[in-house]
């Protein structure tokens, strides 16, 4: 065992910088927190309320046998490094760490880096640096403040409204979908109509009538329109400027959401589960090498290294007249912009010369990345807008035409630049004065649209607007909302169900203040204060609490419990109603009198033998005693499909309805479990939020 022991939170990671460390440096890995608040005391809430909030913590049961590793290496080690990711998240890992390794008369660091390559990972162990209290301050206000609200809340809607869960994020992101849902149902569509005039060459758009903007609603009203224009239209103006369409920033995490759901159809939980490989190193032949910078990040700021090889390669690929200068963005006042926007580690490294080592999926997300910091650098794209107007009397005609004079930045982003210009076809060479006569003047009929339901692009540029979490929370929240089933996909949009309908409508008679945008925004703002040392986490917390807990009294009292639906028949024990129930195991029939009567109508019987359960040899992660069997579900709407059970059942009543993966979760460490369409989660996904889609 060699003296310097470095931490990391993932396995992958631990490889690639291993190679670059050398043989003085052992690197093991974390596999993501390994304490977090205990479930125990008042509600379960870990969190003395009494004393302060002094938080429990206790080691992940799962995470035992990791913590017994590292506890052994860091016994013989005579430095430690910590180098977690490089955000609070991060930084609280360490943190944790500390009280569950051997510091006893060693030299423990801090190592940050932003980058997985060999450069940064030399340069950052010559420069570590302490623990920085505040981020770990900042990251445990919000692990306290959710695990008070989230417990409370869903634990609430549970027993009242059969909700599975609520919290800060989760509940205001919903928020917005039924919301928008709302507008959608109540949208009443209208007629209009748009009137062209064709020309040889060119269409015009009628964009006044009368000195009037355009407001046609029938079609009796544009034939009378169209009866009242000049049979020639005078020319009385004809525009031609050139325009300058900057690029866009490099990446930010939510604009990589957002552009890899438009433009390749990922999820958000898919960009970010790619994007994380590509981070922690992709092998290159017989070297390991990250790929891009760390990917969640609120900032485009790009550091002078980057920027300086990457203007030498475009002064070399295209010519220097491509050459522009950085696009430098108001800068958030947030602690993530400490972090670089995401771009590739190497701007040599091109896309094609590594596509035979990426997978399609890899190298399609790598190729957005790199194209996208690239141009960021490159000068504007020149157009050339030509403007024309045409008086036809009662009504003004307008045509725009645009034409591309230099490409600029588009040399290499051409591709995922998916905005169409204005263009109205080839306009004439003509003074004003002159007269054209169209060859028709034709009316369209068209309906107004209701506004778009979000789909995972939109909900999340609009989280981000808002400042409804961080860019580290869209993934797993938008995950929850779909466990939960809480949202629907139709067409890739999101439409709520009847339970999240009533899950807010609920949430916004009783707590209207906390699941809107501006208690989340305001709660991430003054998380970012506490992270620079402007706020304390200890007056942050009361007065949460003390806003809250009145609240949640009033609810618990106030609210309404939700009525089980009546299923038509009679209990044949008392003659109450019978009703739908429901439980982990599916939808079931019993008397409504439960627990004075506990008649449950039993199942119909098919005569089947049943079929024998298959062990999977997982560990049970609740019991840890039993092992998940395979077993199918006979009644419900699940009936049919297969779920994992305790082995131990009934002692333990552990199940989760997936298909078991043969390698554990390289977050945490817990078994993988795969849906039915093909994701791949940890089996305690809430807690880990490691999620892998195809």
């Amino acid at each position: 065992m060699a003296d310097k022991l470095v931490i990391v939170e993932s396995p992958s990671k631990s490889k690639t910088i291993e190679q670059y460390l050398g043989h003085d440096y052992t690197v093991k890995s974390s596999k993501g927190h390994v304490r977090d608040l205990a479930i125990k005391g008042a509600g379960g809430l870990g969190v003395d309320v009494e004393h302060d909030f002094k938080p429990e913590y206790e080691v992940i049961p799962e995470k035992k046998a990791v913590v017994k590793e590292l506890y052994d290496a860091s016994r013989t080690a005579k430095e430690i490094y910590l180098a977690t990711d490089p955000d609070r998240e991060g930084e609280a890992i360490s943190w944790h760490l500390l009280s569950v390794i051997d510091t006893k008369n060693k030299l423990v660091k801090r190592v940050i880096f932003n980058e997985i390559t060999k450069t940064a990972i030399l340069e950052a162990f010559t420069h570590p640096t302490d623990i920085d209290e505040h981020l770990v301050s900042s990251q445990e206000t919000r692990r306290i403040v959710d695990r008070i609200m989230g417990f409370k809340l869903s634990k609430l809607l549970q027993s009242k409204i059969k909700s599975k869960s609520a919290g800060r994020v989760q509940s205001a992101a919903l928020k917005l979908i039924v919301d928008r849902e709302k507008i959608v149902e109540a949208f009443v569509q209208e007629e209009y109509y748009e009137i062209y005039a064709k020309f040889p060459t060119f269409t015009a758009q009628l964009s006044k009538l009368n000195g009037k903007n355009v407001k046609i609603d029938n079609s009796e009203a544009a034939d009378r329109a169209i009866a009242s224009f000049h049979r020639t239209f005078a020319v009385e103006s004809r525009d031609v400027r050139r325009k300058n369409i900057d690029a866009k920033p490099a990446f930010i995490t939510s604009t990589l959401q957002q552009d890899a759901s438009n433009r390749l159809g990922f999820t958000s939980s898919k960009t970010m589960q790619i994007a994380q490989r590509l981070y922690e190193g992709i092998e290159l032949g017989a070297e390991s090498v990250g790929l891009i910078s760390y990917m969640r990040t609120d900032s485009v700021r790009l550091s002078a290294y980057f920027v300086d090889h990457a203007s030498a390669y475009i002064a070399a690929a295209f010519g220097k007249n491509y050459l522009g200068s950085f696009h430098k963005a108001d800068a958030k006042s947030n602690v993530q912009d400490a972090h670089e926007a995401i771009r590739p580690t190497d701007p040599a490294r091109t896309p094609e010369s590594i596509r035979t080592w990426l997978s399609k999926d890899e190298f399609n997300l790598y190729q957005m990345i790199y194209a996208r910091a690239i141009a960021s650098l490159m000068k504007p794209t020149v157009v050339e807008v030509e403007t024309l107007l045409l008086d036809a009397g009662t009504g003004l005609f307008k045509a725009v035409s645009t034409k591309q004079v230099f490409d600029g930045y588009l040399k290499i982003y051409g591709k995922f630049e998916t905005e169409a210009d204005e263009n109205a076809g080839q306009l004439p060479e003509c003074l004003p004065g002159d007269t054209l006569a169209p060859d028709a003047v034709t009316a369209k009929q068209c309906f107004t649209q209701p506004p778009q339901r979000y789909n995972e692009a939109r909900l999340i540029k609009e989280m981000e607007d808002v400042g409804i979490g961080r860019p580290s929370t869209y993934a797993q929240t938008i995950s929850t909302l779909k466990d939960r089933k809480y949202v629907t996909l139709v067409e890739k949009k999101f439409v709520p169900t009847d339970q999240g309908k009533i899950t807010i409508e609920q949430l916004d008679i009783y707590f209207h203040d906390f699941i809107g945008a501006t208690y989340t925004r305001d709660m991430e703002n003054i998380l970012d204060k506490i992270a620079l040392g402007e706020a304390v986490q200890l007056d942050v917390i009361r007065d949460f609490y003390a806003f809250f807990e009145p609240l949640y009294e009033n609810a618990r009292i106030n609210m309404d419990k939700l009525a089980p639906r009546e299923t038509g028949e009679k209990c044949p024990l008392c003659g109450a109603p019978m009703v739908f129930r429901r439980s982990r195991y599916g939808e079931f029939e019993g008397c409504v009198d439960y627990p004075k009567c506990k008649y449950v109508k039993p199942r119909p019987q098919t005569g089947e033998p049943k079929e024998k359960a298959e062990d999977t040899h997982i560990r049970c992660p609740k019991c840890h005693k039993g092992t998940l069997v395979v077993r199918v579900a006979s009644k419900g709407p699940n009936k049919g499909n297969k779920f994992y059970a305790c082995g131990n059942f009934p002692k333990c009543r552990f199940v989760a309805p997936f298909k078991a993966v043969d390698r554990p979760c390289p977050r945490c460490g817990k078994p993988l479990v795969a849906e039915e369409d093909g994701t791949i989660r940890c089996i305690d996904a809430e807690k880990c939020g490691f999620v892998e889609t195809k």
